[in-house]
């Protein structure tokens, strides 16, 4: 498999991620500040996009398998570039939402064309290819943080304008590199096929549903540590910023390593279930730090975080490499988008859900939300094998 298109879909992808990261950073503070919403209107705008975005995958990437990724991923950039600009001409609640929607829905389609080149283009290397996606991914949105930071460090209408410009042109930078991806032909579809043949495909959606809630382990560590760092331990609070620098570092240094042999289903489960109980380790240690004088939790704490960025290794590793192999090859897109669209509700459901449990519950509700992944990961195997069956029986049916 030529490497080029790989590198230039990676180059695409962290393109990307650096502009959106930084936007999603500063986005609500850009509402406040520049088209002066309330608290609650911002929160009702950011939620609504949340939502209708998840809706747009599907559609999207059955038009990616049958006209070809490449074509519908750039129209999603320009889309999204188009709606990047318009919210700088934002003055009301309306518009702040039809611009934040229109570029969500945008973004979740573009993810679902996406699949489908990540798939074709990374041949016989998927999980160590999506791996690196992953690590670049990390980088880049790490970028995009501290750009963030110092447009809120600023604090002015002009810096966060300049931002939401400077989104806009990512995606052209994006489509820019993208253009020079090569063109990918659709892949013919058995005669019997359906058209939504992913949402009909019932242990692929059951894997969506127990893999999404085990995506709510990624915004443990961004989400819920720092909740519980600022309001129920002694630690100093520079030390959210450490624990998402040890977190970045270790995906980016150990996410192809920990990829190699999960290839095929039944190593992707065991990684999972792996995945699972580590992640029931590392949050209890993380509990222990309530109470105990700050440079203590401090200790406790990097050990948390360090066993949990472990577990989230293995399970992006299992995660990602079922999400290719338990779709054909015809309909990648629109798995993808199956796929996306329980990533999503993850994260629509993560911040409430994490918040109650860790934070209010204190220690019970982090042993708590542990042991839902533990049971998720034992349960993986069972569904992976399932999906395997389904596929045989279909393959001696055709």
């Amino acid at each position: 498999m030529d490497s080029g298109p790989q590198r230039k879909l990676a180059l695409a992808g962290f393109i990307n991620q650096l502009g959106t990261a930084a936007f999603l950073a500063t986005v609500p503070l850009y509402a406040l500040r520049v088209v002066h919403l309330s608290l609650g209107q911002v929160g009702l705008g950011l939620g609504v996009a949340g939502v209708v975005g998840l809706i747009a995958g599907i559609p999207a990437g059955h038009l990616a398998d049958r006209h070809g990724p490449r074509g519908i991923y750039l129209i999603t950039l320009l889309i999204q570039t188009l709606s990047m600009l318009s919210l700088l001409f934002a003055h009301s609640l309306w518009s702040f939402v039809l611009a934040v929607t229109v570029t969500d829905l945008a973004g979740s389609s573009g993810g679902a064309a996406r699949g489908p080149m990540i798939r074709r283009f990374g041949g016989d290397e998927v999980p160590k290819f999506r791996s690196y996606l992953r690590s670049v991914a990390m980088l880049a949105g790490t970028f995009g943080a501290m750009a963030a930071g110092a447009v809120v460090q600023i604090d002015t209408d002009t810096a966060y304008r300049a931002l939401i410009l400077g989104n806009a042109l990512t995606f052209i930078g994006c489509a820019a590199v993208m253009c020079r991806v090569p063109k990918l032909e659709p892949l013919p579809s058995p005669v019997e096929t359906t058209r939504w043949i992913a949402l009909k495909d019932k242990p692929y959606v059951m894997f969506v549903v127990l893999d999404g809630i085990m995506w709510i382990q990624s915004e443990v560590l961004s989400y819920a540590l720092p909740l519980w760092v600022v309001l129920r331990t002694d630690a100093p609070r520079w030390f959210v910023g450490l624990a998402i620098a040890v977190n970045t570092v270790m995906v980016v240094l150990l996410q192809i390593r920990t990829s190699r042999g999960v290839t095929g289903g039944t190593a992707a489960g065991r990684a999972i279930r792996r995945a699972g109980l580590v992640f029931l380790i590392g949050m209890s240690v993380i509990a222990m730090a309530s109470g105990a004088p700050g440079w203590v939790a401090v200790t406790i704490m990097i050990v948390g975080v360090a066993v949990h960025t472990v577990g989230s290794l293995w399970h992006a590793a299992g995660s990602l490499e079922l999400r290719f192999r338990l779709a054909p090859a015809h309909a990648q897109g629109q798995y993808s988008g199956v796929f996306g669209m329980g990533m999503g509700l993850c994260y629509v459901v993560a911040p409430s859900l994490l918040g109650l449990l860790c934070v209010t519950w204190g220690t019970p509700g982090w042993l708590l939300m542990g042991s839902v992944f533990v049971v998720v990961g034992v349960a993986m195997p069972y569904v992976i094998r399932w999906a395997g069956r389904s596929r045989e029986t279909a393959d001696t049916a055709a």
